[in-house]
Parts: C-alpha cells; sequence; structure tokens
C-alpha cells in the first residue's frame, strides 16, 4: 500500500466516522483519525486513559492496530478490551472509569465498510460539534505528541453478560435471538438465558462474510427470517440485533414486526408504572401517541420530542435526566436505575422481556390495546445536500406562515410546530408531518401519521409533497406511499 495517507473528508459524519475500508481511508489514514482524537482527548484531559474495542469483521482488528497507534503517538494511554458491542464499550468507561471511549464498528453497514464511535463524557457519544473538531483536527494533521501506553484487558466480556443478566424475569418466555452472523452472537442468548428466558438460536455463530443478510433489525430479509422462527417455535417475542448491538428490532408473537417506537412508548407505560413523574425523550419521527398517552399522563410522565441520531438523543436523555428514550431506528436508552444512558440493543430486548413478564398479555395483545395510528415508512426524497438545509428553512417559513393565516389540511388547523429537526407540525386531531434533512445522505426525511384514518395521512403526505415539488430542488423518493 502507498506511504500516502488516504482519508475521504466525507467520512466524518454527524455523530459518527464511516468509511470504505480501504478504498475511502487506509491504514495510515485511520492512525491519524486515531492522532485526532488523540489530541482531542488531550485537549481537555491530561494522561488520558481510552478504551478502544472493536467488531467482528476480517480487517476491523488491523483498523484497532493502527487506530491505537495513533492514539499512544498523541501521549494517551490504551486499554483494549478487545471484540465487543459498542455497548459494552460504553459500559466499560463506568466500570474501568476511562476518560474516553473509541468503538471500531461499521455497525450494520455491508462489508467493506469500517468506521469508529467515539465519546469522552461517560455514557455520551460525539455529535456534530465534536465531529467537525476532530475533522479539523485530522485534516489538518493538528496533532499533539507523546508517549502513550497499551494495555490488553481480558475477559471484560463476562463482566458486562453478568451485569445484564442481573435482573431475572419470573415467566419462562421463549424468545428468539436473531444476530445475522453479526458480534451480537457471541452475547444476546448468554444474556437473554440469563435473565431466565428460553432462548431459539437465529444466525448467531460469527461469520464475517454476512452469508444471509446483513445484521440490520431494519432489513426485510432478516425480519422475515425472525418471523418465520417466531411462528415456527411458537415463541413469545423474536429480536433482532445489529451488527454492533446496540439496536433491537422486534416482531411479536404472531410474527408481525412492531415499530420501535411503538415499542418504547409500551417500555414507557411499563416504566411509568415504578417510576411517576419520569421523563421520557423520542426523537421527531416517532408516533404522535407520547403526548396524549392515558398511562403516562396518570403518572405524571412528560415526553420529550427531540433531534433524530443516536448521539442527540443520548445526550437529552442525559441533560434531561430522562429515565429513558427511544428512537425509531430501534435505538433505546435507559439512565438510572435501569442503565447508564446509552443505547444498548440487548439491555432494550431484557427491558421487552421484563414487560412482557408484568403483563398477563401477549406482546401481540399489548400492541392492540393501544391506540390505531395510520404510520407512513420514513420516506426520503433526493436533495443535494448543499440545497437541503435551504429547503427545510423555506418549509418552516411557510408551514408557519399556513398556521398564522389559520390555513387548513384536510379540513383541520395547525394547532402546534417542532422544529428542533426541522419541522414537524400537528393537526387539531393528533395527525401530524415530518420533513426534516437527512444527516447522511443528500435526501430529506418524510413521516406522517394519522390516529383518525388512512386518508388523512396520505392528505398530509400530499399536502407535503406539494410543497416540495414546488421548491423544484427535490428529485426522485426511495418509497412513497
Amino acid at each position: 500500500m502507498s506511504k500516502d495517507k488516504k482519508i475521504d473528508p466525507l467520512g466524518f459524519r454527524e455523530y459518527d466516522a464511516r468509511w470504505l475500508y480501504p478504498k475511502n481511508i487506509n491504514d495510515l489514514g485511520i492512525e491519524n483519525v486515531g492522532k485526532g482524537f488523540g489530541t482531542q482527548v488531550k485537549k481537555k484531559i491530561d494522561n488520558p486513559n481510552i478504551i478502544v474495542g472493536y467488531d467482528y469483521r476480517s480487517y476491523s482488528e488491523k483498523v484497532k492496530e493502527n487506530f491505537v497507534k495513533g492514539l499512544i503517538s498523541t501521549g494517551c494511554n490504551v486499554q483494549d478490551i478487545g471484540l465487543c458491542l459498542s455497548p459494552t464499550v460504553y459500559f466499560s468507561q463506568f466500570k474501568l472509569n476511562s476518560d474516553a471511549v473509541a468503538m471500531i464498528t461499521a455497525s450494520h453497514n455491508e462489508n467493506g465498510w469500517t468506521g469508529i464511535k467515539m465519546g469522552i463524557e461517560k455514557g455520551l457519544t460525539h455529535c456534530k460539534e465534536e465531529m467537525t473538531e476532530l475533522k479539523d483536527i485530522v485534516l489538518n494533521e493538528k496533532f499533539t505528541s507523546g508517549k502513550g501506553l497499551y494495555k490488553s484487558i481480558k475477559d471484560f466480556n463476562k463482566i458486562y453478560i453478568n451485569e445484564l443478566s442481573k435482573n431475572k424475569i419470573k415467566k419462562k418466555l421463549k424468545v428468539v435471538a436473531a444476530c445475522g452472523n453479526g458480534t451480537a452472537g457471541i452475547f444476546a442468548p448468554d444474556i437473554l438465558r440469563g435473565i431466565g428466558c428460553d432462548v431459539v438460536e437465529l444466525d448467531c455463530n460469527l461469520d464475517y462474510s454476512f452469508p444471509k443478510y446483513n445484521p440490520n433489525p431494519e432489513d426485510m430479509k432478516m425480519l422475515h427470517e425472525i418471523s418465520k422462527c417466531v411462528k415456527e417455535n411458537k415463541a413469545d417475542v423474536g429480536f433482532g440485533f445489529d451488527g454492533d448491538g446496540d439496536r433491537v428490532g422486534v416482531i411479536d408473537n404472531n410474527g408481525n414486526e412492531i415499530f420501535a417506537d411503538k415499542i418504547g412508548l409500551l417500555i414507557a407505560r411499563n416504566i411509568s408504572e415504578k417510576h411517576k413523574n419520569s421523563k421520557f425523550v423520542v426523537d421527531v419521527k416517532s408516533t404522535g401517541l407520547f403526548e396524549k398517552d392515558e398511562i403516562l399522563i396518570k403518572n405524571n410522565c412528560q415526553t420529550i420530542y427531540w433531534k433524530t441520531g443516536h448521539s442527540y438523543i443520548k445526550r437529552k436523555v442525559n441533560t434531561e435526566n430522562a429515565i429513558a428514550g427511544f428512537e425509531k431506528s430501534g435505538h433505546f436508552f435507559f439512565n438510572k436505575p435501569l442503565g447508564y444512558g446509552f443505547d444498548d440493543g440487548i439491555n432494550s430486548a431484557a427491558q421487552i422481556c421484563h414487560l412482557l413478564d408484568n403483563q398477563n398479555k401477549k406482546l401481540s395483545e399489548l400492541i392492540e390495546n393501544l391506540p390505531k395510528t395510520y404510520q407512513s415508512p420514513t420516506m426520503a426524497p433526493f436533495c443535494k445536500d448543499d440545497e437541503k438545509y435551504e429547503v427545510i428553512n423555506e418549509l418552516i417559513s411557510k408551514i408557519k406562515e399556513l398556521k398564522n393565516n389559520k390555513n387548513k389540511i384536510d379540513g383541520l388547523n395547525i394547532s402546534n410546530i417542532l422544529t428542533v429537526n426541522g419541522i414537524r407540525f400537528t393537526l387539531d386531531d393528533g395527525s401530524w408531518g415530518l420533513i426534516r434533512a437527512s444527516s447522511n445522505k443528500p435526501s430529506l426525511v418524510v413521516v406522517t401519521e394519522s390516529p383518525t384514518s388512512d386518508k388523512r395521512k396520505k392528505e398530509i403526505f400530499n399536502f407535503i409533497d406539494s410543497l416540495l415539488q414546488k421548491s423544484g430542488k427535490i428529485g426522485e423518493y426511495d418509497q412513497k406511499i
């Protein structure tokens, strides 16, 4: 390989770093990212200890070694916990009391991708500000230098597995644990058995070629396999874990996929019974049911809608001291006393088992008991990266104007507008529409939901689409209702 460094600047995303390796970043490039992160940590902490872990891909260990070389050259001390999950690394920061963490993972991305999830404050990961700073340090080579030490930590995974196995359930639930041959395979079955479940393993053997499908709980192929396995084994619930174990997808006892925001609402209801006056944080793509839920209201709980993205929700859970946070993509966050505030797919699965343990109903019945809503899928019309925020700003002004002028959408007034992440507008009956810019793609994100009718859900989409078409700056949608 050439001695020249290769780092594609676009790999520095809004809240993690991802590259095709070695096409968009080579070994020297990875080393420089290590130097950049080491420099960033040293700006805040003298003589820091940084914990590093990596996922199960053929090249992850090599990427980790080059990243560590960079860290050590800046004077950071490295504690290497080896092959693990992202939440294992986050958890280790509390147990080993380190100053920062870095996880070498491309999560659920296809083979060929690598990446790094990084954090300095305990339980938090880089957001836009920290990623922008890191990118500047790396690309302009503003590195500090020093001589750090390296230490390998053996068997930390056992500590993590024991921690998550502590709270037992009373019922003998039969659960499917599907790992898509990703790293979660050496954790999820043991932890779920540890809390008292009867576990059916599906693709839990590690195979970095991902022979069947990517370990991604939003992948229809993976969900279909879990559904089949749940029905064949008459299981109570099916769980699908992503490549680095920080997300979970859920299939009910009838083999139906349950959107993560609805699962979040069920968990929030369950938590609120024991933890009254709590706060919950959900991302702006999530169901509007949280706001008017009778059980959350009875237990005096508050829901805050916030920016989409695991780093944003994690941070908001932390600053609001919320007991939990839920993101529609399957990142769930449990704060004390249920967790340490970070996203952990296996802890999320355990919380769902506790929910079923507390109820005399099947998961399908619990879902049926929620008020019915008509939800659109997440739709993404193409929009250039250098135009998408301008389009969103124009739409915010336009919709605010329509609200002020009392213009109606499908016969209803706009009752509320939220602009923490694009614009989410709510109508008098609780129906809503969202338009935001995608954090990592040249596209917008459109979601609609109505508790009233499928027709209204579509009318809200038609209203949004007509505004977008008038802008003249959007292309094809990836999917439409």
